[in-house]
């Protein structure tokens, strides 16, 4: 039967040897993540559409390689009330539940954590809540009152990161010229993270190589004279959805070269979160061991600076080979 771009359901029935135990829970695995729900043993019932189609067969075809059979087929609700029962198998209220009692009591620890720590917490909650949202197919009222709680938590999380994050504004970013910007001291927060490591690194690199940095200990110490970056009123901030570093490389031009775009996306997503780049978890692990040993951020600022231009190397290199 010719299964419809999108039918209204799609259900998979599979079977595989009892010998393959690893091929079972590797295939159980990837129903789960789809967000199929089990009518019985072997047989998986999911809203249809083209993505989902797809993944199905492309199971069904690992399923025959491991010498089992499956079948994929398009279901019609018969009635409103037998398509009302069908959805109620994909209430996600008892998940957002036990993802509400999770971030409670993670909450009660968080100021016990070191930075890295609390880091890889945050990471770890946004991935266990987005994995739920992913297979929330008809949103409830669940959906909107955990995703409070976890704009909630995530800006807690946030403030615990960076006491003096700076906030996002809005409006454009004007292109500016960098014969204006040379030769001149820069200041931000001290104890660098991502995003001030990453924009100092930018700015010698590729803006004023003669710059002299001063780490401040309050963003109101910044010196007048001085060009701030990543704080509160700083000259080069948030703007948007970018992080400094974009805001940076938007400002001068540099935003059009691959490797420092793909660089900015890391950082966003180390920063702030977003899209997610292979590179992005050994570079935080660099980057909070490096903070862990040196207490001078001028000798951590040198120190990643060989870590950044590696990665802007290989990047670079990705994006050469891309274009061929």
């Amino acid at each position: 039967m010719t299964i419809a771009a999108e039918p209204s359901w799609l259900l998979f029935i599979v079977s595989l040897p009892t010998s393959s135990a690893t091929a079972r829970m590797r295939i159980w695995r990837a129903l789960k993540s789809l967000g199929c729900a089990a009518l019985r043993d072997g047989a998986y019932l999911v809203p249809g559409n083209e993505a989902r189609e797809r993944a199905l067969r492309e199971l069904g075809e690992d399923c025959a390689r491991e010498g089992g059979v499956s079948w994929l087929m398009a279901v019609v609700a018969r009635s409103a009330e037998e398509d009302r029962s069908y959805r109620g198998l994909f209430d996600r209220s008892d998940e957002y539940a036990e993802l509400r009692r999770s971030w409670k009591e993670a909450n009660r620890g968080l100021q016990a954590l070191a930075l890295p720590d609390l880091a890889r917490l945050q990471r770890k909650l946004q991935r266990d809540y987005e994995a739920v949202r992913a297979t929330d197919f008809f949103p409830t009222e669940a959906s909107a009152e955990t995703e409070a709680a976890w704009i909630d938590l995530n800006n807690r999380i946030g403030r615990l990161l960076s006491p003096d994050e700076p906030h996002e504004t809005r409006g454009g970013i004007a292109r500016l010229d960098p014969s204006g910007y040379r030769g001149r001291v820069w200041a931000t927060r001290r104890r660098l993270w991502v995003d001030r490591v990453a924009s100092a690194w930018l700015i010698r690199r590729f803006i004023d190589p003669q710059a002299r940095f001063r780490w401040l200990a309050r963003p109101a110490d910044c010196p007048k004279s001085a060009l701030g970056f990543d704080f509160d009123g700083a000259t080069f901030t948030h703007v948007g959805d970018r992080v400094t570093f974009q805001t940076l490389a938007a400002s001068f031009g540099l935003d059009e070269d691959p490797a420092l775009v793909r660089l900015g996306t890391l950082v966003h997503h180390l920063d702030v979160g977003g899209e997610p780049v292979p590179e992005a978890s050994g570079f935080e692990a660099v980057m909070a061991g490096a903070r862990e040993r040196l207490d001078d951020d001028d000798a951590l600022l040198a120190e990643m600076t060989t870590v950044l231009d590696s990665l802007y190397a290989h990047f670079a290199r990705e994006a050469s080979r891309a274009k061929t």
